[in-house]
Order: C-alpha cells, then structure tokens, then sequence
C-alpha cells in the first residue's frame, strides 16, 4: 500500500498553479523614457547632447515571457544627454536603449493608440524620442524625453490557425501532423496556450500550424479565453476549422450541439469578432471518423456543408444564425487519432491549398471569384477519401 503525504498534494497544487501563472504570455505593459537632452553652455554657445531614444527590435525565437525575465521592472528609460562643458562645446548624445521583442509584436501607447507594429526579424521601431538638448533657441535648457507606458500585444504569425471547440481533435492533428507535443484530453478540454507546430515535407518545405486555445461559445464577447484566442486567428493565412462528427458539448449547463450546428457557431463566434476573418480561405476537417455511426452522419451532413449558406439560411434559431455564411475551399473528413493516411492526405491537402491562394494573391484575381477558382484548383484527382 503506497500512502501519499499531504505535503505531496500540497507541492503538486503549487506546480500546477505556477504553470498557470507562467503559462503563455501573450500581452506585456512597460514602461518606457527617453533620456533628457544635455544643458547648454550659453558663455561658448555650447550646445547639450541629445537625450538617448528607447527602440524596439523584433527577433526571431525571442518571447514576451524572455522580454519580461530579462527586465521584470519593465522600465527602460535611455541615457540622458552630456551637459556642454568647457572641454566639450557639443555634448556627447545619450546612449539609446534597445531591447528585443518577438516577431509579430503590435504596441500601443496607453490611450490605444496603435504606435506599430514588427512583422518581419530585424524590423526598428522607435517608442520615446530623447529630448534635445540645450542651445540658443530653447535658452540652452535641455527638454525631456518622451515617458509612456507601451503595451506589447503579441498576435502568433502562422500559416494555418486551427479553428475549433474543445476536443474537437486540434491538438491530436497538431500532434500528429507535426513535432509539437500539445496536451490531449478525452473530455471537454480547452488548450490553455498556443501550440505551434512545424509541418515537414520531404523537400524541406515548411508550414507552420498553430492550435489556438480557449474558443467556446460566446468567446468573441471575451468569455472563457475570448479575445485572447480570437485575435491569434488574424494573422493566418488559412482556416482550418476541425469539427467533432458527433457534435460537442461543453458541459451539463450547455445543450448540445450536432455537428452542423456546432460549425454555424463556430461561424458566428468569428463574425461577431471580426467578419473579415470569414474573407480568409477556410477548409473544414470532420473528425472523429473512427466513432461508431459516423459514416451515416456524414452522409447526412455532407451535402449541407457543401450548400452551407442554404442551411444558415433555413435555421429556425435566429440567434444562432451567422449574417455571413463561412465558405469551404474544401471538406474532408478524418480520424486525426486512428488513421496516418487520413492524417498525410491532409498534410497534403494543406500545402497544395496554400499553394494555390499564393498564386492567386501574385495574380490578384477578383476576390469575388477567389473561393470559385480555389475549388476548381483543388479538385481531387485520384482517390476521394470518404
């Protein structure tokens, strides 16, 4: 018999709180000051340093959580200006004060105004100007620098954003599909952080999948994780929603809900947030296919997917109903759990899909055409998984 001390329990309650409280950090607020411009010399007209300007540098692989281990006062306020001096007319300038954020990093300044935002590694953004220092013109009294709180609003860049309700399977196709190594549950279980994921092929191409968390119903009202998953979904090339067969309900105080009306939610909650999110080119996996029943399912609800617009349209539930229908470049249904082949024909299908919407950018087709023309490119030519 094996008897577990309090203590035990109690150490395992502080380790799972702390990787909660140290979970993924997706918005960080500092504080940042421009150096103060250095004094005149009005006897020689001496002209005082410039006050040292704060800039941010975005860089590859770097996070808000180094940001904010590497600084946890959060202050970075650069080098003042040198006063003019007998021995130097012309101040020396103040040293500026870089630090380094993650790609992808949007800053605001503290009334929301957006100041800019770092997409590219190597990208140089200025957040306070130093003061100029002092001459003729301002008495020889050197100014301030520019103070201001700044948040860092980190959105992940990614080629493709899995959309879905918890246990839907995003985390097992990621698994699957890719190196990251995401926690699974069998119950109702929402991913608390992003996982990211690198999908390899034999040519060494690379496309990036993220697992976004805390989509439930009413998220895009910021319940359960709200904004903070919603505004992940931004910067995604493709959607690519993942529905249960069997439907999905988050616990006893929700209904449940069947499969076609669970992608009418998900539908919604995008377009309450953003209905430009709807513009992006969207697949659906069906998943769960292993399940008892869920072939009859899906042929039950394959053609009102294809015909999704008529099946919003006939809805009773008006509440329920999305103004802008999503759109499917295409449909397959999987188990992402038991079937490799389902799991690389999608592989597959993910970079042929991406493929196809770059070319159609490069020839900036009519974008009233694009999902017509996104179809046609990809038809399946050879089996049809069913």
């Amino acid at each position: 018999m094996v008897v577990v001390s309090p203590s035990l329990f109690a150490k395992l309650r502080k380790l799972s709180r702390k990787y909660l409280r140290h979970g993924f950090r997706d918005s960080l607020k500092v504080f940042v000051s421009g150096g103060s411009g250095g004094n005149g010399l009005p006897k020689f007209g001496g002209v005082g340093g410039k006050g040292g300007d704060v800039n941010v540098i975005a860089k590859e692989e770097v996070t808000l959580d180094d940001v904010y281990k590497k600084n946890k006062s959060k202050r970075y306020v650069a080098e003042s200006g040198r006063h003019s001096s007998h021995n130097f007319i012309l101040g020396v300038a103040g040293e500026n004060n870089n630090f380094e954020v993650p790609v992808g990093v949007t800053l605001y300044d503290e009334n929301g105004k957006k100041i800019g935002e770092l997409n590219n590694g190597g990208e140089e953004l200025l957040v306070a100007r130093g003061g100029l220092g002092g001459h003729k013109k301002n008495g020889y009294k050197g100014l301030p620098g520019i103070s201001h709180n700044v948040r860092l609003d980190l959105k992940l860049i990614a080629d493709i954003g899995l959309v879905g309700f918890p246990n839907a399977g995003k985390s097992t196709l990621l698994k699957a599909i890719s190196h990251a190594k995401p926690r699974i549950a069998s119950y109702p279980f929402t991913t608390l952080r992003p996982n990211l994921g690198i999908i390899e092929y034999k040519d060494f191409r690379q496309i990036s999948m993220a697992d976004l968390p805390g989509l439930i119903e009413g998220a895009y009202a910021n319940k359960g994780m709200g904004h903070k998953f919603l505004k992940h979904v931004e910067r995604t090339k493709l959607l690519l929603m993942i529905v249960d067969i069997n439907g999905f309900q988050l616990s006893p105080q929700y209904p449940h809900r069947d499969c076609m009306e669970t992608i009418m939610l998900l539908n919604k909650e995008l377009e309450m947030y953003d209905e430009t999110l709807l513009s992006k080119p969207s697949m659906i996996l069906i998943n769960k296919m292993d399940s008892e029943g869920a072939k009859e399912k899906f042929i039950e609800v394959k053609d009102k997917i294809r015909n999704f617009s008529d099946f919003v349209k006939d809805y009773s539930n008006e509440e329920m109903r999305p103004e802008n229908p999503i759109k499917f470049c295409d449909i397959m249904c999987i188990s992402a759990k038991e079937s490799s082949s389902d799991v690389a024909m999608v592989k597959e299908k993910l970079r042929h899909l991406l493929d196809v919407f770059a070319e159609l950018e490069e020839s900036e087709n009519d974008s009233k055409n694009m999902y017509d023309d996104l179809k046609k490119n990809m038809q399946v030519k050879g089996p049809v998984l069913v």
